[in-house]
């Protein structure tokens, strides 16, 4: 749960990083493309609460396949569009587009394991017919 004191919270690259489980390293690169914009203390970066937020939001939509570009897009309608209204339908299409890709990907796993299944019926079938017993297989060449 947010205390109320937490919004107020200001951060250094390595605490954001500690906190939520990256590299200093990745949060630079994030910053680089323009998704993160920290403020500056002499030559320290700052990360505000809401910066927290927006690494948050980059992390899980990394973490859900969608493109930095797709995520910069959801951030800028955040920024743009107080009432959240288009960032809601982005979010929606975005969802259902990735939905649809990841269901294509479990179709074509699944071909794929039948495929190989099949390879590995047949191959035993032949390891039979020559008298390689399939324990053979578990040998390096």
């Amino acid at each position: 749960m947010t205390r109320p004191d937490d919004k107020d919270r200001l951060y250094t690259i390595s605490e954001l990083a500690h906190e939520l489980g990256v590299t200093a390293r990745a949060i630079r690169f994030y910053e680089s493309k323009g998704l993160l914009e920290p403020q500056r203390a002499g030559t320290t970066r700052v990360y505000t609460y809401r910066d927290r937020a927006r690494l948050l939001i980059i992390l899980r939509g990394k973490r859900l396949g969608f493109s930095l570009a797709e995520v910069q897009s959801y951030l800028d309608l955040r920024d743009a569009d107080p009432s959240g209204k288009a960032q809601l339908v982005q979010l929606l299409r975005g969802a259902r587009k990735r939905i649809d890709e990841l269901e294509q990907q479990a179709r074509d796993l699944e071909l794929t394991l039948d495929e190989l299944r099949e390879v590995e019926e047949q191959t035993l079938d032949a390891m039979s017919q020559a008298g390689i017993s399939p324990s053979e297989s578990d040998d390096e060449p």
